[in-house]
Formats: C-alpha cells, structure tokens, sequence
C-alpha cells in the first residue's frame, strides 16, 4: 500500500519523511497555493536545489542547445531508508511547457493534475516526455468528489492517465463512494486524513485501492508536518 506525503517543501522535513520509508512524495507547484514550492534545498538530499533564477538559466541553456556542468548542487546520501520515494509535481491547469521545465529539473517520476485538464493534454504531456525526459512518467488524474456520482468521471481518462487520486470533500460518504468506483486505474485515496484514522484507513478495501494521500491533516502550518505524528500513524498503519 503506497503512503503519499503531499505539500513537502521544507529540506529537513524531506529528509525526514524520506527516511520513513514512504513510497510517493509530492511537491505543489500551483502557484495560488499556500504550499507553492518555489525552491528546495539541496540540502533535501533526494531532490536537485533550482530557483526560479536557475529554471531560467536552464531555459537558456536548452534554447542554445548547451548544457551546464553544473546543473545541480551535490546532493548528501540518506542512509535512513533503502526505499527512495517516487517524486511527484502537483499541477492545476498549468501550461505544459511549465510542466515539463519541472519534470526536467526536480527529476519528477510523476505528475499530478489537479484542475480540469483534459485527457487530450494528457495525452500530448506525455508524447512530450517520454521517452527523452522520463520515460516512465506516471500521471495522477485528480478527481474532487463532492457527491458519489463525481466518482464516474474516471471513465474520461481510463486510456489515459495511470493512476487517480480520489480527493473525497465530504468523509462521511468514504466508503460508500469507495465501493461505487468500478473503474480499472488505481487509485490513491484523500479526505482529510489525520493522526486519529489508522485504524479507519484499516477498514477500507477495494482492489483499485493503491494507497493513501496525507497532506494538511498533518501540518501545524502550511508546509510545516509534524514529523512526530506523522511516523507514528505511518507505523500504526502498517501494523
């Protein structure tokens, strides 16, 4: 079962959750997010260290058809965990070429569509990519689940995405929209989850079920997890 840690940014907290041991960590490059990641250290180990000065630099590079030497900080090894997490980007309604830039320069192994992007794009992002710039580029449909019939939007992108996030609004109704999705893409699950609900998390089953998403039921300020918490409900869950 994956455990997704969305809304990363800072380096010692990235450090941290890539030692627990978790199978995805995910980056917010949605520029109205409060969780936008502008820069990460290189101090974070797993992930190259770019600005928005330096994404520019590189754009110049590739427009001369040139290469820097130097195109990322030396990185420090984690012994903490033979695990390396999947690094996701986390998009809404972005252009492409933006999205490419950071699968390019934070080395994404995948991609996550947050806004209403169509599979169209999708398809064009991924002609893009593969093979020269990731060949095995994963891409996470999110669908925001207000009702249970929001649910059957996965038809849309079934030949096209790889894997959805079900963003779930109202908790209540998890598992009766759970059990309502008869779709063939794995999903990852999201809706609010915090420390108190491993042993709910226990209780849900489907066989698309991927994995779960932790995010800002973790935090004691936008970006900011409490680590403590966080590894004792990952090692709760995986009791």
């Amino acid at each position: 079962m994956i455990i997704k840690v969305s809304g990363l940014r800072e380096a010692s907290q990235i450090r941290d959750v890539a030692a627990m041991g978790v199978g995805m960590m995910a980056f917010d490059f949605r520029k109205e997010s409060e969780r936008f990641v502008r820069m990460i250290s290189s101090q974070a180990g797993i992930i190259p260290d770019y600005s928005e000065q330096r994404l520019a630099a590189s754009r110049g590079y590739e427009a001369r058809g040139e290469r820097g030497e130097n195109r990322y900080e030396t990185q420090p090894t984690t012994t903490e965990s033979t695990l390396v997490p999947q690094k996701v980007g986390v998009f809404a309604d972005d252009m492409p070429q933006n999205i490419i830039t950071r699968i390019y320069n934070y080395q994404l192994d995948a991609v996550q569509l947050d806004g209403c992007e169509l599979p169209v794009m999708i398809d064009n992002l991924r002609r893009s990519v593969v093979p020269d710039i990731c060949p095995n580029i994963i891409i996470i449909k999110t669908l925001h689940i207000h009702e249970a019939a929001d649910v059957d939007a996965w038809k849309d992108y079934e030949h096209h995405a790889d894997m959805l996030l079900l963003e779930i609004k109202n908790r209540e109704h998890v598992k009766d929209i759970v059990a309502r999705y008869n779709g063939t893409l794995p999903f990852l699950l999201s809706y609010g989850i915090g420390p108190d609900d491993a042993d709910f998390q226990k209780t849900i089953s489907h066989p698309m079920l991927a994995g779960f998403d932790l995010d800002e039921g973790f935090e004691t300020a936008p970006a900011v997890k409490d680590i403590a918490r966080l590894q004792a409900f990952i090692q709760q869950f995986s009791l």
